[in-house]
C-alpha cells in the first residue's frame, strides 16, 4: 500500500473508532479525578471541582493490575522428551526466551499493560526489531491511539498507532521532513504521526489533513509475512471495540462524588445557618464566653436544615453498586468478617475476583505465546548467524551460555506459557491446594512443580532433588558402617580399618569435597587377586563386601555378634542408619488446611521417639 491508500484507510478506521475513543477519554478523566470534564453541569466552580471521595475506579484498576501483572513461566521443554540431547536443546531455547524477556524488560511493562487492559478493555503487544542491539524486543504499546482491524478469525490484519510529536523532535529524527512540516497549514508545535503495520510492510508517515499530502518518514518490509501486533482483548460481546471494566460504573462514581459534595454543602449550611433569637434580645454577642440576656434562652438556636435520612443511605447504595459493577469485592480492601459457613465467608474467598484474574491471564498467555513465537522466528530470520552471550540466574544458580539462532533455534519456535494451576490464588492457598492434591495422589510432583505460582525450572529442580536423596543415602551408608565399630571392639576384632575409612571421609569433607568424592576415595575398588584376570575378579564376589553375606551364610557362626546378615546392626532396617536410637526416624509432619475464616493454615512439628530396650 502506498501513502495515499494508507491515509484513506486511516480516515475510515478513525471514524469507526470515534465512539470507543470517547469512552476511553471519559474513563481516563475519571481515573485522574477530573470529574467535571465528564459532567461539567454537576460540579461548581472552585477548589471542589476535583474528587473529594475515594476514587474507587482508580483503586480497583491499580489493584487488579498489580495482581495480574506478574509474568507466567515460559518453558520450551516438553514432558514427552526422552533423549538427553532433546532435553538440553529445549532447555537452551528456554533460556534464550527468558533472556529475550529480560532484555525487553517485559515484567516492568506488564504493570502498565495490565492497567490498560482493565481500564480500556485491550492492550497491544508488538514484536519490534532493535537494530542497534541486533535483538528482538517484546513491547507493550499504548492502547490510546491504537486502531486495529481484524479478519474473520479475529486475528489482526493491520493496525495503526497514532501519536503526536513536536516539530523539533520530528525534524531532529527525520531531517527530510523539515520541508514538509513547514508547508502552510501545519501547526508550529505538534504534528500527528502514524505507524502502520500489516503482513507486508511497516510504515511511519505523517498523514496530513485536508489538501495536505501524506509524507512517508520510514518504511520496511515485514520479514514474517504476517502482522507482528497482538491485541490482548477483554472478553465481551463487542468484536472490534472491547469495553473496559469500568465503563458502566463511571456515572456511579460521579454520582457518589456529587452526593458527597451535596452532603458537605448541607453540613456547611447547617453550621452557618442564621441564629433565631427571642424578641427581647436587642444585642447579639459572638465569640467565646459571649453573653446574651433574654427571658427565653431556650428559644436561642440556629435555624435547622432538614436533610432527608435517605440521602445518607444513598451513599451506601452507590458504594455497593460501584463494587458490583466493577467486580471489585469488599474483601480486597479488608472489609471481611464471618466464616466460610456463612454467606459472608463465601465472599471472603473472593471467587469472583479470582475468576476474572484467571480469565485475564488466559488472554495474556495466548498473546505471550504468539508474540514469543514471532520473536524467535524473527530473530532467526534477521540475526540467524549472530552470536549472543546470555548470562542470567536460574533458581538462584548463575549461568552463562552462548548461542547462534540458526543453530540453537533451528526452526523450532514452540513455547509453552503457563500461569500455573494455582494462578489467581494467593501463595498460601496455592501451596495448601497443591499439598492436598499431592497427598491424595491427584497430581504428580512434576505437574505441581510446573504449575507453582512462581518461576521454577522443573527438570533442573528434579535433578537437584535426586542428587540430595543420593547424597543422603551415602550419609546413611557411612553412618551404618560407623555403627559396626562398637560391635567389632566388643568381639575382640580390629576396628582400625573402619576408623581409618571414616576418618578419610571426615577429612575429605573438611577439604570441601563432596560426599560422593569422599566415599569413592575411602572405598576404592578391590585389587584383583594375583593370577586372576581383573574382569573375572570384578565379577567374583568378595567376602565381606557390602551387599554380600558374611562368611558362614546368613545367621552362621561367623556373623559378628550384634550384626545381621547384611552387615548392619541388629534392629536397624536398611535406610535407617544414623537415625534416632532404635532405628526410629524423626517424624516431620506437615498439616495443610483452611481456618474457619477461609485463611490458609500451615503447621510444622518435629516428634522424636526413643525405642524401649
Amino acid at each position: 500500500m502506498d501513502a495515499s491508500e494508507i491515509r484513506s484507510l486511516w480516515d475510515r478506521t478513525k471514524t469507526r473508532y470515534a465512539g470507543r475513543d470517547g469512552d476511553m477519554a471519559r474513563v481516563r478523566a475519571v481515573r485522574h479525578g477530573d470529574m467535571k470534564s465528564v459532567f461539567p453541569d454537576l460540579f461548581p466552580e472552585g477548589p471542589l471541582d476535583k474528587a473529594i471521595v475515594a476514587n474507587m475506579v482508580d483503586v480497583a484498576a491499580r489493584d487488579v493490575a498489580e495482581v495480574l501483572a506478574p509474568l507466567p513461566a515460559f518453558n520450551c521443554a516438553s514432558s514427552a522428551q526422552v533423549s538427553d540431547a532433546a532435553r538440553k536443546f529445549a532447555e537452551k531455547r528456554t533460556r534464550i526466551v527468558n533472556d529475550m524477556i529480560a532484555f525487553s524488560k517485559l515484567q516492568k511493562q506488564a504493570y502498565i499493560a495490565a492497567d490498560q487492559y482493565v481500564t480500556y478493555g485491550f492492550v497491544p503487544l508488538m514484536v519490534e526489531v532493535d537494530g542497534d542491539e541486533k535483538r528482538v524486543r517484546l513491547q507493550f504499546l499504548d492502547a490510546v491511539g491504537c486502531y486495529p482491524t481484524y479478519n474473520r478469525w479475529g486475528e489482526v490484519s493491520s493496525v495503526f498507532f497514532a501519536s503526536t510529536w513536536s516539530v523539533d523532535e520530528l525534524v531532529a529524527m527525520y531531517p527530510d521532513a523539515a520541508s514538509h512540516v513547514q508547508q502552510p497549514g501545519f501547526g508550529t508545535e505538534q504534528v500527528e504521526v502514524l505507524r502502520f503495520h500489516n503482513k507486508d510492510q511497516d510504515v511511519l508517515l505523517i498523514p496530513g489533513s485536508g489538501s495536505q499530502r501524506p509524507f512517508t518518514l520510514d518504511e520496511a518490509r515485514n520479514p514474517l509475512g504476517r502482522p507482528r501486533c497482538h491485541i490482548i482483548k477483554r472478553p465481551g460481546l463487542e468484536k472490534d471495540s472491547p469495553r473496559g471494566q469500568f465503563d458502566d460504573v463511571l456515572s456511579v462514581q460521579i454520582a457518589k462524588h456529587r452526593l458527597t459534595l451535596l452532603s458537605l454543602e448541607a453540613a456547611t449550611k447547617a453550621v452557618q445557618a442564621p441564629i433565631a433569637l427571642p424578641q427581647d434580645v436587642t444585642e447579639l454577642a459572638l465569640g467565646p464566653d459571649a453573653t446574651l440576656r433574654t427571658m427565653s434562652p431556650d428559644k436561642i438556636r440556629r435555624v435547622p436544615l432538614e436533610v432527608p435520612a435517605a440521602a445518607f443511605a444513598m451513599t451506601q447504595d452507590l458504594e455497593q453498586d460501584l463494587r458490583m459493577g466493577s467486580r471489585y469485592p469488599d474483601a480486597r480492601t479488608g472489609n471481611v468478617d464471618g466464616s466460610i459457613v456463612t454467606g459472608r465467608g463465601v465472599q471472603a474467598l473472593m471467587s469472583g475476583f479470582d475468576t476474572q484474574i484467571r480469565t485475564a491471564q488466559a488472554m495474556f498467555a495466548d498473546a505471550y505465546q504468539s508474540a514469543v513465537t514471532d520473536a524467535l522466528e524473527l530473530t532467526e530470520a534477521l540475526f540467524g548467524e549472530s552470536k549472543y552471550e546470555v548470562r542470567g540466574n536460574d533458581n538462584g544458580t548463575p549461568f552463562s551460555i552462548s548461542y547462534v539462532p540458526s543453530k540453537d533455534i533451528k526452526g523450532d519456535y514452540t513455547v509453552d506459557v503457563q500461569y500455573g494451576l494455582m494462578a489467581g490464588l494467593d501463595p498460601n492457598r496455592a501451596l495448601v491446594f497443591g499439598l492436598q492434591a499431592r497427598g491424595d495422589e491427584l497430581i504428580s510432583r512434576d505437574f505441581m512443580r510446573r504449575n507453582m505460582p512462581f518461576a521454577l525450572n522443573s527438570t533442573e529442580e528434579e535433578q537437584k532433588i535426586d542428587m540430595e536423596k543420593l547424597r543422603e543415602a551415602g550419609f546413611q551408608a557411612i553412618a551404618g558402617y560407623a555403627q559396626s565399630i562398637p560391635v567389632l571392639a566388643q568381639n575382640g576384632m580390629d576396628p582400625s580399618d573402619v576408623i581409618a575409612k571414616l576418618t578419610s571421609v571426615i577429612k575429605g569433607r573438611q577439604e570441601g569435597k563432596s560426599i560422593e568424592e569422599c566415599l569413592a576415595a575411602a572405598f576404592p575398588p578391590p585389587a584383583p587377586p594375583p593370577g586372576v584376570e581383573s574382569a573375572d575378579a570384578a565379577a567374583a564376589p568378595v567376602p565381606g563386601a557390602p551387599g554380600e553375606a558374611p562368611p558362614g551364610g546368613a545367621g552362621g557362626a561367623d556373623v559378628p555378634l550384634g550384626m545381621n546378615a547384611m552387615g548392619l546392626t541388629q534392629g536397624v532396617a536398611p535406610g535407617q542408619q544414623g537415625m534416632a536410637p532404635g532405628g526410629r526416624p524423626d517424624a516431620m509432619q506437615f498439616l495443610a488446611g483452611l481456618t474457619g475464616g477461609g485463611q490458609a493454615n500451615l503447621q510444622a512439628s518435629v516428634s522424636r521417639r526413643k525405642g524401649i530396650n
